[in-house]
């Protein structure tokens, strides 16, 4: 069968690659055609647009490319009609995807979406849209299916890509200390900063985590470098010497005490790899932040940890309440409260009770397999 797939960013292209593998297990005529990147191209098929062109997000960025932004959508709807796939398959990537999938619902084509875009953390009223031009939905988090039961459409939840790639993953190095001195770091015990994949939250978040060090002189905080950030970036925002490691984000977490984590998916694998950590978020625009968290927000929490718990996890701290004196506080009881600790680590195997299933890429890929034929 042929399958066209649309995958937007580098966590897409990740996601999407391991559905193709999948895909290719089940059906050995498989031809895939594919906005993506270099990943999903080691699977094969033919790729029309790398999501480097694609990923542009926020305001100003979506302004400054929106002729760009036109051109991948011609494309994309003209390459789309010239396929004319057995399906198209959306990964994510909500303001490209559902505009694809109005137009593929126009042209009678059928489609899937894995991992649903989190229409349920603001303008739900977007589910409808899911409802109208989605024929089959694969979600990742549990309570997605509820909410989608309450616009009543049923989907299909499949299990958690982030917990299968944790599941999967060991470290490159057998002890702590060999881990160090590969990466010429220091004896004291590891802190893990994760301060965001973006400039703009790089920005905003790690002058402040870089102040929460100066108060735990016998540890050391290392900065897991953020994939297309480069390094120089780090050197000028970083006042001091704080090491930033780039490709070993799980690794260095692994060998970690405790983390400070920006809201996102890195919360989730901070859970999942069993490390106490805080959550924060803060950016530009303080004010409009804090009026959307209050009025428009449709979530309780911000983090996937806490959402997926459905309680409060770990603590969180958004705009105002990103200061040094609040993640001082936190961070000594993730250090210093062994009792704290050992209920985080508790709350964190639950959470990866409630994930676990055999694979979602490989029950996504089944389900789409069994639906086309």
């Amino acid at each position: 069968m042929k399958y066209f797939i649309i995958a937007g960013e580098a966590s897409g292209d990740m996601h999407a690659a391991r559905l193709m593998h999948e895909i290719k297990v089940l059906d050995a005529n498989a031809v895939f055609t594919f906005f993506g990147g270099d990943l999903m191209k080691k699977e094969g098929g033919r790729l029309l647009k790398h999501y480097r062109e694609m990923a542009f997000m926020g305001g100003i960025p979506v302004l400054m490319n929106i002729r760009t932004i036109k051109r991948n959508f011609k494309l994309c709807e003209k390459e789309l009609l010239k396929t004319a796939p057995d399906v198209l398959i959306l990964v994510d990537y909500a303001g490209f995807n559902l505009r694809m999938a109005r137009f593929a619902k126009e042209h009678k084509i059928k489609t899937a979406y894995f991992i649903s875009p989190k229409v349920w953390a603001w303008n739900t009223k977007r589910a409808f849209k899911i409802k109208a031009w989605v024929d089959e939905m694969y979600t990742i988090l549990p309570f997605e299916t509820t909410f989608y039961q309450s616009f009543n459409y049923s989907v299909d939840y499949v299990g958690n890509p982030v917990c299968d790639i944790i599941n999967e993953f060991r470290p490159g190095h057998s002890d702590e200390d060999s881990f160090k001195i590969t990466h010429k770091l220091g004896p004291e015990p590891i802190i893990a900063l994760l301060a965001g994949s973006r400039k703009h939250e790089i920005k905003a978040l790690l002058p402040i985590m870089e102040k929460v060090s100066m108060s735990f002189p016998t540890y050391q905080f290392v900065v897991a470098g953020a994939p297309g950030i480069e390094p120089g970036y780090y050197n000028s925002v970083l006042k001091t010497n704080i090491k930033v490691l780039f490709g070993k984000t799980y690794e260095l977490l692994f060998f970690s005490k405790a983390a400070l984590v920006t809201s996102g998916t890195a919360t989730l694998e901070t859970a999942l790899l069993k490390v106490p950590q805080l959550v924060c978020y803060k950016m530009g625009l303080g004010w409009f932040l804090q009026f959307f968290r209050k009025h428009i927000l449709k979530t309780e929490h911000f983090s996937l940890v806490n959402l997926i718990a459905g309680k409060e996890v770990v603590k969180e701290y958004f705009q105002s309440e990103v200061t040094k004196r609040n993640l001082n506080a936190e961070l000594h009881q993730l250090l210093e409260n062994k009792a704290y600790r050992e209920r985080m680590i508790a709350e964190y195997n639950e959470i990866e009770k409630i994930l676990k299933t055999n694979g979602a890429a490989k029950n996504a890929a089944r389900l789409i397999v069994e639906h086309m034929k």
